[in-house]
């Protein structure tokens, strides 16, 4: 506090500006315990460089330091620049919740922003939208250990007090509601992320033979693979290290398949490998046991005979039964199949072949192009536009690079532009006077993005010019070849003009952005600029999209100049506004009109004294 008084010290704030200085640059490259100091030291920076609330003294008392202590006109402190740099402390501090992976320098952190939020509540709302933002899970590696466990749940746990007492020291704060989801959304998490790995075992039933089963070590010894007993044995068998029947009749295909080879994975990685040959011995001698056992000898009085056993009119014949080797001579002559299966003409299958379909013609194919063109637009009205993340613009880019909206429109308008020459034209003839009329499925997507642009014109002007960028585009490329193609490009610039200009506003903003935004103007096309002004309303809006023309697009000036001279010269109450454009850009037309307005004055009242 006196050192404050004493401006001209310049030695002692020279030599604190350095020590300060020297922390700040070693706080990222420190030891964690070094980094929890420099952020304590940054914490008290942020409280002697910014104002203090005038009822937050009583948690200070006299020691609290802040900005308004410094004296007017002080001749080193500047408290402009000293709040600045505790804004970007500030910043910095609270970029450790979202860049360290360390939950002790992370816990530091929350505890000093604590003191913050308490003693400067000017901070409060930025800490608190960082704390908002701050996950734990973000740092956790895969898979989980131990440590990382318990650094993830001890930062949850800080977020959670600190939380807890802000919203206990002020329940009237509007974000109180938003801490207790914060922290309530945390633990769930935090709970369904340790789910899998953090549940305790089940209290197993205490033995009472004296024997601690408690972390039994499996020894090789311990391992007894039993001999296959008398058959038949299945394919389970050979393979079944357990007598435990209950975990033999474990269906194993009801667990997930990631859970069964995540347990595979870290069984067979933690396996004793004497344990491991001993197993495979075993199941070889198994299969050894399988192979060398004899043929089991046929009972002539249960042994198969052929004889269907859902035959019930089937009765035996009572005769001497057969040997053994009668029996498998019979079962081996015995022709295998449905080739000894004789069925009833009636109930033979029968040949059968489907319907030709029918000829697939250039209007069906049009007009199911047509629907599904519909159903794009449909579900791209659904789509939200995307204001994250804007796509490179230009004609190279990719136009199904995402599913948002400017994707879709970028593939219809591609769709209606780009068609293969010679194939886009499909001609329908008359049925009454056989007249042809051109029809292609790039008409009618034409058709629907004009459709589409009008429903909303001012939202969709975008589309609008990117729509024009892309028949421009096409009509150039096709301009280079010989070949005779119809030329888009005018037709719906001037389509659009005439569709949206009757419903513009004083105050709109659309037309100037389209007429700057596309890739060619003609005069034509600013004839229609032109013809606004005869409603007096708009005829502003008219000049000043004119005059944006001639200052921002050197190419069209002197046609955008031409259309005022126009204006002026055919409606009496533009003259006024475009007077004035002219009079910068153009003055000698203006000279010109007044002298001509003087000759035909003159004369008309020659011919009235005559």
């Amino acid at each position: 506090m006196n050192r404050i008084n004493n401006s001209y010290d310049t030695v002692t704030w020279e030599r604190m500006l350095a020590i300060k200085q020297r922390i700040l640059q070693i706080w990222d490259t420190a030891t964690p315990t070094v980094r929890i100091c420099c952020i304590k030291f940054a914490q008290r920076v942020v409280l002697a460089q910014t104002v203090s609330s005038m009822g937050e003294h009583r948690y200070a008392g006299g020691l609290d330091i802040s900005l308004d202590k410094i004296p007017p006109n002080h001749q080193t402190l500047d408290p402009r620049t000293l709040e600045a740099e505790a804004s970007g402390l500030l910043d910095r501090m609270l970029g450790v919740l979202q860049e360290s992976n360390d939950a002790l320098v992370v816990d530091a952190t929350l505890n000093c922003l604590s003191i913050l939020i308490r003693t400067r509540p000017e901070t409060s709302s930025r800490i608190i939208n960082a704390i908002f933002a701050f996950n734990p899970l973000n740092f956790a590696p895969s898979p989980l250990t131990p440590r990382s466990r318990v650094m993830i749940r001890s930062m949850e746990k800080t977020v959670r007090s600190l939380l807890i007492n802000l919203s206990r020291r002020d329940p009237h704060n509007p974000l109180v509601p938003r801490m207790q989801q914060h922290v309530e959304r945390n633990m769930r998490m935090i709970a369904e992320a340790f789910d899998d790995n953090g549940k305790k075992r089940p209290l197993e039933t205490p033995q009472h033979d004296g024997v601690d089963a408690k972390r039994q070590r499996i020894s090789t010894a311990q391992i007894q693979i039993l001999p296959l007993g008398p058959g038949p044995h299945s394919l389970a068998d050979l393979f079944s290290l357990v007598s435990n029947d209950g975990l033999k009749a474990f269906d194993l295909s009801l667990l997930p398949p990631a859970m069964v080879s995540k347990l595979v994975v870290t069984t067979l990685s933690s396996l004793d490998a004497g344990l491991l040959a001993k197993a495979v011995e075993g199941v070889r001698e198994r299969l050894q046991t399988v192979a060398n056992a004899p043929v089991a000898e046929l009972n002539p009085n249960t042994a198969p005979l052929g004889v269907d056993d859902d035959d019930d009119d089937y009765e035996p014949d009572f005769y001497q039964a057969e040997d053994t080797e009668q029996i498998l001579n019979k079962l081996d002559s015995e022709p295998s199949g449905l080739d000894s299966i004789h069925l009833d003409d009636n109930l033979a299958l029968k040949s059968f072949s489907l319907a030709q379909p029918q000829q697939l013609t250039p209007e069906m194919a049009l007009s199911a192009g047509a629907g599904t063109v519909e159903k794009v637009v449909d579900m791209m009205k659904s789509l939200e536009d995307s204001s994250s993340k804007k796509a490179k613009a230009g004609f190279m880019r990719l136009a199904a690079s995402s599913g948002a909206r400017d994707s879709w429109m970028t593939i219809l308008t591609r769709l209606a532009t780009r068609s293969s020459a010679g194939l886009d034209e499909v001609i329908v003839k008359g049925e009454d006077d056989g007249n042809a009329s051109g029809q292609s499925l790039s008409n009618t997507i034409r058709e629907v993005l004009y459709n589409y642009i009008m429903e909303d014109f001012r939202r969709h002007i975008d589309v609008a010019v990117s729509w024009l960028c892309e028949e421009w585009y096409n009509d150039r490329l096709l301009s280079k070849t010989n070949r005779d193609y119809p030329k888009y490009y005018e037709k719906c610039a001037l389509r659009l003009l005439d569709g949206f200009l009757p419903y513009v506003h004083p105050q709109d903003k659309v037309l100037t952005r389209f007429l700057s935004e596309i890739p060619e103007l003609n005069r034509e096309m600013l004839s229609r600029v032109k013809r606004m002004c005869r409603d007096p309303l708009v005829v502003k809006l008219a000049l000043t999209s004119l005059l944006y023309l001639v200052l921002m697009r050197p190419p069209v000036k002197e046609m955008a100049l031409d259309t005022v001279q126009d204006i002026w010269t055919e409606f009496e109450d533009a003259r006024t506004m475009a007077g004035q454009y002219l009079a910068k850009y153009r003055p000698g037309f203006l000279e010109s009109a007044a002298a001509n307005r003087t000759e035909d004055g003159s004369s008309a009242g020659t011919a009235i004294a005559a």
